[in-house]
């Protein structure tokens, strides 16, 4: 024992000393924050309050205050007539072992003001400490420790020593930030002394019931408490009558009914059910990932005390339910109500799922006035009690990997719960969850194929147990920047706060409000994503005609690429995988997703067959990140030169239907921005040559190294663009006022299906009928299509124009195959008159012609663009007049 530690021990009796002695083997502390020392100050001492009066609480406070290096809790209170500087707010009542009945739990604190009454110069720092045994889950927790796991029930000395026999080395000590005395005094010192005691000790146990409540949970009573709850507040019992009055029912039978609705939504959350489920759950990670990471989790839990925290992840596997649970349970935080489709309340499952926090909800309301009525008062009362929520707006799981467009009936209910009660401001916590390998990936890809979606049965989940035989390897949660409720609604209407009273009304602008919260969610889970080694070999090899890669070209591309997500991050939350090139390779090889084929000219890295339909799930991922190069590069698919100006421009216009599929950041300025900086990458890299004062871009010839990787950046999102005019000349092609937006989706998903089927590698998100759906909401958004009183699709002329910018893009031979596909006439594509290309000099017009060809930098509709086009003629002329400048093509 060192000299400090013996100085630090005198200051306690030596009973204690001992009964400390005799603790210390069962009891191992986590202090939260590790370092509490730097909370202090140096001019004032300090005075601990505990939650709860007990032997053990301050044996293990003594001990927790001595290996931080903080003042004793045992020592006399300087300038105080207390013997002690620690006092509960909570007093045990006893004959032999209790505190005397007669004495206030208020009098510590009346002592400490009646202190520094008379002295301006003293003051006093109050030190909140919770005390917490059992709570965090570790390797030595077993099935009967957490029955003895710390909760809200206040137990006995009894119960209290076989805790800390059981689960002391799960101790975890929490100081919070001391409150100045002096400093609340002077703010309150209207108060009477009395008076003041009764409020400082309110503040305190308030705060140790927020400090439990975002450790262990909230106080949830038995179902049935919240069961009755919703069932007698007034907007259920006015839809209980008006179902009786419609179904000429009784009353009696109306509530039954209402009853039933209950008891199948909502959660019965247990305590020991959740911590049993979290030491089985640790066994079962370990044998199917390689490991679980969370990033900006820390910047997640200081924003959340004082508000009610809506936890909104991506969708993309049946674990990320699981995952989210036990990882914020390990993590010391508690586990959030979980809204679960009714589809999941499968026998024995179900009941698990329920304890564990899962409530369950109809995929439709429609067709029962009674069902929403019900739903909507329960996650009212869930959120007016504290309780952390978690839900998927995208409604269902990706089947892309993309994130789907958000479905916000969830949203709009938890608004409308906050606008009638806002007493504690709502927090929505977007959470990205990213896999290296999906257990449903299989399925997924035959759903995008076809095949119908396999309903969820008891059955089917004991067939599928056999992919736990398989290595998942690692899965990241990466925490967004959270996103307040309250600013969006001053934003919206600041009189919101006077129109709360009347549930039942919808203000006009909450729908906006709503779709607004909605995206910036998605967006957000987009800023946090995970870039891991799987991302990266899919985005470089799955751009290739064949999936396939020399290893030293793969190794080039993936450098390129990490180069290009560090210089230019997309936000400072995006993590990004340390790995070397080389070893993502072997890492792909490890996990079974590339194949390595020996050549004595150098190895070939491929994928083949199923995992190439796969891999574009964890392509999809991360498409978003690169989407502003991705654009740079398509503008050199088909032209060797273009003006920085072109490329802005075109960006400009093709952005809106990129940012709506992508969910991207950037308002247009920004875009442009990013633009900008991009090209300035690709310039410093040398994958393009910038002249004319910058103005004018130009790329090496096809064959050249540079071009290659352009091009493999460029076909990450080539497939949008072809998309994009699947859907257009699907529509030109049927004439206006004939196809509804139904039909042309239709149409759409079955072009796509057979233009993959005849030129692409299988790749089914090609044809995902919802990315259709969702380029065909944003033309009507923007007022290029809108719907006439036939409910049939007209559209505007500036159709025709994106027609014409496709041609810059898209090669001739796939314009011509969708051409021919949809019905349209490839000869008359052609024959559409375009601006004529600047005419390069004989000296340029030699090897590379077929790329040459089709060299329109742009169609000539405006003196801008006249403009742009004298600019790269006026750089053709100097190099034609500069023979050792000419381009050696």
């Amino acid at each position: 024992m060192t000299t400090a530690e013996t100085t630090y021990r005198s200051r306690a009796p030596w009973w204690f000393n001992i009964a400390g002695h005799l603790l210390e083997p069962w009891v191992r502390i986590r202090r939260d924050p590790a370092e509490p020392a730097g909370l202090l100050k140096s001019d004032a001492p300090v005075c601990y309050v505990i939650e709860r009066d007990g032997f053990s609480d301050a044996l293990i406070l003594d001990r927790a205050c001595r290996e931080a290096g903080l003042p004793s809790p045992m020592q006399p209170l300087s300038n105080t007539r207390r013997k002690r500087s620690v006092f509960a707010l909570a007093r045990r009542d006893g004959e032999v072992f209790g505190r005397n009945r007669k004495r206030s739990p208020n009098e510590p604190i009346g002592q400490l003001i009646r202190s520094l009454e008379g002295f301006p110069e003293r003051d006093i720092q109050i030190v909140p400490v919770s005390i917490y045994v059992g709570r965090a889950p570790s390797r030595e927790t077993g099935w009967f420790r957490v029955l003895f796991s710390e909760n809200w029930v206040v137990v006995g000395r009894f119960r209290r020593m076989l805790a800390l026999l059981l689960n002391g080395r799960d101790t975890v000590v929490h100081f919070s930030a001391p409150v100045s005395l002096r400093q609340v005094m002077n703010e309150s010192s209207e108060l009477q002394p009395e008076r003041f005691a009764r409020k400082m000790a309110r503040v305190l146990r308030t705060h140790f019931r927020r400090i439990r409540a975002a450790v262990i949970g909230p106080d949830l009573s038995h179902r049935r408490t919240v069961v009755d709850a919703v069932l007698n507040a007034e907007p259920v019992r006015a839809a209980i009558t008006s179902n009786a009055v419609k179904e000429n029912i009784s009353y009696a039978k109306a509530w039954e009914r209402a009853h039933n609705m209950m008891m199948e939504i909502a959660a019965d959350y247990s305590h020991p059910v959740v911590r049993s489920a979290s030491f089985l759950l640790r066994n079962f990670w370990n044998k199917l990932y390689d490991g679980i990471t969370m990033h900006h989790f820390d910047k997640a839990r200081a924003a959340a005390p004082g508000y009610e925290v809506v936890y909104v992840p991506s969708h993309r596997s049946h674990a990320d339910y699981l995952l989210m649970s036990y990882q914020l349970h390990a993590s010391g935080v508690v586990v959030p109500h979980i809204a679960a489709g009714v589809n999941l309340n499968l026998p024995l499952i179900g009941p698990i799922l329920r304890r564990g926090g899962a409530f369950f909800l109809r995929r439709s309301f429609k067709g029962n006035a009674l069902y929403p009525v019900v739903f909507n008062e329960y996650l009212a009362q869930l959120i007016d009690r504290g309780v952390p929520i978690e839900y998927f707006i995208e409604g269902g799981r990706s089947r892309t990997g993309r994130l789907l467009a958000p479905r916000a009936g969830l949203l709009a209910m938890t608004v409308r719960a906050f606008l009638r009660a806002p007493r504690r401001p709502v927090l929505f916590q977007p959470v990205y969850i990213g896999y290296e390998k999906l257990m449903e990936g299989k399925s997924y890809a035959g759903e995008l194929s076809g095949k119908p979606k396999e309903k969820e049965s008891l059955i089917g989940l004991i067939r599928g147990l056999s992919v736990l035989r398989q290595r998942y390897g690692h899965v990241a949660l990466n925490f967004g920047e959270p996103i307040e409720l309250t600013p969006m609604l001053d934003a919206a209407n600041g009189d919101w706060r006077d129109n709360t009273s009347d549930p039942s009304v919808k203000p006009e602008w909450l729908n906006g409000v709503v779709d607004k919260l909605a995206e910036q969610i998605q967006i957000n889970i987009n800023r946090a994503a995970d870039v891991n080694p799987i991302n990266l070999l899919a985005l470089a090899l799955l751009a290739t005609p064949k999936h396939a890669m020399a290893e030293n070209d793969l190794l080039a591309q993936l450098e390129l690429m990490k180069a290009l997500l560090e210089e230019l991050p997309y936000s400072d939350r995006v993590t990004l995988t340390p790995m070397a090139p080389d070893a993502i390779i072997a890492y792909g090889e490890q996990m079974g997703w590339i194949t390595r084929i020996r050549h004595p000219l150098g190895d070939v890295l491929t994928v083949e067959g199923e995992p190439a339909v796969l891999l574009s799930y964890f392509r999809n991922n991360v498409q978003h990140l690169i989407a502003p190069a991705a654009w740079v590069a398509c503008c050199f698919l088909n032209n060797r030169r273009m003006t920085r100006a072109s490329i802005l421009r075109l960006g400009r216009i093709i952005y809106p239907f990129i940012q709506g599929e992508l969910f991207l950041p950037w308002d247009s300025e920004g875009f442009g921005h990013q633009l900008q900086a991009t090209i300035d990458f690709f310039v410093r890299r040398g994958l393009l040559e910038a002249s004319g004062e910058s103005r004018v871009l130009e790329r090496g010839p096809g064959q050249d190294d540079a071009a290659y990787q352009l091009k493999v950046i460029a076909r990450n999102l080539i497939q949008a663009f072809e998309r994009y005019y699947i859907a257009i000349a699907a529509l030109v092609k049927n004439g206006p006022h004939t196809v509804t937006a139904a039909e042309l989706e239709n149409i759409c998903t079955l072009t796509a299906q057979r233009l993959s089927l005849l030129s692409e590698p299988s790749a089914p998100e090609f044809f995902d009928k919802a990315l259709f759906r969702g380029f065909i909401q944003k033309l009507r958004e923007r007022r290029v299509v809108w719907i006439d009183e036939n409910g049939k699709l007209d559209y505007d002329s500036a159709l025709e124009g994106m027609v014409r910018d496709a041609r810059v893009i898209l090669a001739r031979e796939m314009r011509h195959s969708i051409l021919k596909i949809t019905g349209g006439d490839p000869e008359k594509e052609s024959a559409r008159p375009a601006a004529a290309p600047v005419e390069p000099p004989a000296a340029a017009k030699q090897p590379e012609q077929e790329e040459l060809s089709e060299q329109q930098e742009l169609p000539l509709n405006t003196s801008e663009e006249l403009h742009e086009r004298h600019v790269i003629a006026e750089h053709r002329e100097h190099e034609h007049h500069a023979p050792a400048e000419q381009d050696k093509d």
